[in-house]
């Protein structure tokens, strides 16, 4: 990628984990990023990595279901990177519980950033995309959009960014932007380590269970993401819209 077609790109949740791994990736492949989380402060050890490999990268602290915090999150991005014509919403959280035992507040905080964050986020960046003519927006959904038990928050968070992803694809497309999901299967992370603690086992014994049911017999790892998300920002991905790519390690239906 050029100087003259140098993109900007933002990816929410971008810390730790998944979101740090888009972010490196992202920035390997030429892109500046903004690396956005709750904390801004956590989102520099990535900004550091990314900067010493040689790239452009500014921590943003904001709350992705605030609607005023994302405008002028967005705002700033634009100011310090450039129009944001990328968008990764991988900002997500985990509220894990039988129906019965699910709280209000639970299934709220879940739709709020998962849901209303992508709604967010997408809202404030497209303007730049549809004045430069381009854009991509790849949501994180997940193989749990399929159902998974005690998970009737997430699950439900899931599915409607797969509907989501399809909506804006119609909405968008004519205007050269692309709107794509991708949904992780296990994937090696804190968030999976915590539910391994959760069940009480080990993350090692949690892997190793979750491998033997898993085509290819390992777990994921943020790195196969973020292999995922950068094919569908790729300037020569632009005939792919609205799709739903399972990363899993094996067929989902």
């Amino acid at each position: 990628m050029t100087e003259a077609t140098l993109r900007t790109a933002i990816v929410t949740g971008a810390a730790r984990g998944i979101g740090a791994a888009v972010a490196e990736r992202l920035a390997a492949d030429g892109l500046a990023v903004a690396v956005l989380d709750l904390d801004g402060d956590a989102c520099k050890p990535v900004v550091a990595r990314i900067e010493g490999a040689g790239g452009r990268a500014l921590a943003v602290g904001a709350d992705v279901s605030d609607e005023q915090a994302v405008e002028r999150a967005v705002a700033d991005v634009a100011d310090e990177l450039g129009a944001p014509t990328v968008v990764v919403n991988n900002a997500g959280v985990l509220r894990d519980n039988l129906l019965f035992k699910m709280s209000a507040a639970d299934w709220d905080t879940v739709m709020n950033v998962h849901l209303r964050g992508s709604f967010l986020v997408s809202r404030a960046a497209q303007k730049y995309m549809t004045d430069a003519g381009w854009g991509r927006i790849v949501n994180l959904s997940s193989d749990s959009a399929l159902g998974n038990r005690g998970q009737a928050n997430y699950s439900a968070a899931k599915a409607g960014l797969q509907g989501f992803t399809k909506t804006l694809a119609i909405e968008l497309g004519k205007f050269g932007v692309t709107v794509n999901a991708v949904a992780p299967g296990f994937i090696a992370t804190d968030m999976t380590a915590g539910t391994a603690e959760r069940v009480g086992l080990t993350f090692d014994e949690l892997k190793a269970y979750a491998s033997q049911n898993i085509p290819v017999q390992r777990v994921g790892e943020p790195a196969d993401v973020a292999a995922a998300v950068s094919f569908f920002v790729r300037e020569d991905s632009s005939f792919v819209n609205g799709q739903v790519l399972y990363v899993a390690g094996g067929p989902k239906a």
